[in-house]
């Protein structure tokens, strides 16, 4: 068993209630999520960075790294939880827990799958893109992240960062231990990140599994947005490299639904500039 539905079902209408009255917008925080030894089995099956097919998203406006082709993650992870998550059961779950209907998995993992972020990663401030990038119709709702951080210290930092939808102060810091799930809502303003480098032993990197879901939206108009990173009131002038990375990605990301192309490309550019260990 991967995820105990007699468990969280149990729950849900506790859990509904807390999630969509959450501040500073719709989210779960929850710990032991996954079965036990699902969790230590993804953990002990995790690849490492430098194994093949790793995506290196190195800017002004993040340090982590990501694999989402499937056929490179591991089986477990693959075909155990990911397709676990992705399942009309937990859908179901899903939808009754956030209030959103008709929650669509992205089966090709587009900008999810597998995270991990090394001493000295991190990721600014900001709200998530919009529209999935290669089908203009669905519009992203709900993000699942799933933490597999043992021993995990404090000092290490990076705690998930939910902020005010005014950027005036972060609201609910979430330390990235082992188990732990958060869930949330992915709206135009629902800030979040982990902005300071991470303080960790070399041998150490915070790892998650993270799925987004979608709905599609027949009627109606919305505008195809890219990641909107933002500034901290504490950020003074390196809020201007901010915004300027912010427009680049922008760019980049229209190039990609556009034409049609991949994270394969911009990581194969990040890495002419990334240090080779």
């Amino acid at each position: 068993m991967i995820f105990d539905y007699s468990k969280w079902n149990a729950r849900l209408a506790v859990d509904t209630e807390k999630y969509q009255n959450a501040t500073p917008y719709p989210h779960m925080v929850a710990d032991d999520f996954l079965e036990t030894a699902s969790a230590e089995k993804a953990l002990e099956v995790f690849p490492k960075i430098k194994d093949e097919g790793w995506i290196h998203y190195v800017h002004v406006n993040e340090k982590k790294h990501g694999l989402n082709k499937l056929e490179l993650i591991p089986e477990f992870i693959r075909d155990g939880i990911i397709k676990e998550l992705n399942s009309p059961e937990f859908l179901q779950y899903l939808e009754q827990l956030t209030g959103i209907s008709n929650l669509l998995p992205d089966t090709t993992i587009e900008g999810g799958g597998i995270h991990q972020s090394e001493n000295g990663g991190y990721l600014n401030i900001h709200a998530d893109f919009t529209v999935h990038p290669h089908k203009k119709t669905w519009r992203r709702r709900v993000n699942v992240l799933v933490y597999l951080n043992k021993n995990w210290e404090d000092s290490y930092g990076g705690a998930l960062e939910l902020w005010e939808k005014d950027m005036s102060k972060c609201v609910v810091k979430v330390a990235p231990i082992f188990n732990r799930i958060v869930i949330f809502n992915t709206d135009e303003d629902s800030y979040h990140g982990f902005p300071d480098p991470i303080q960790c032993p070399e041998d150490v990197t915070r790892k998650s599994i993270a799925l987004y879901y979608f709905t599609e939206e027949k009627t109606g108009s919305f505008r195809r947005k890219s990641t909107n990173y933002r500034a901290r009131p504490n950020d003074g002038f390196k809020a201007v490299f901010i915004w300027l990375d912010k427009k680049m990605i922008a760019i980049y990301t229209w190039i990609k639904g556009t034409f049609g192309i991949n994270d394969d490309f911009v990581s194969k550019v990040l890495n002419l500039f990334r240090r080779k260990k």
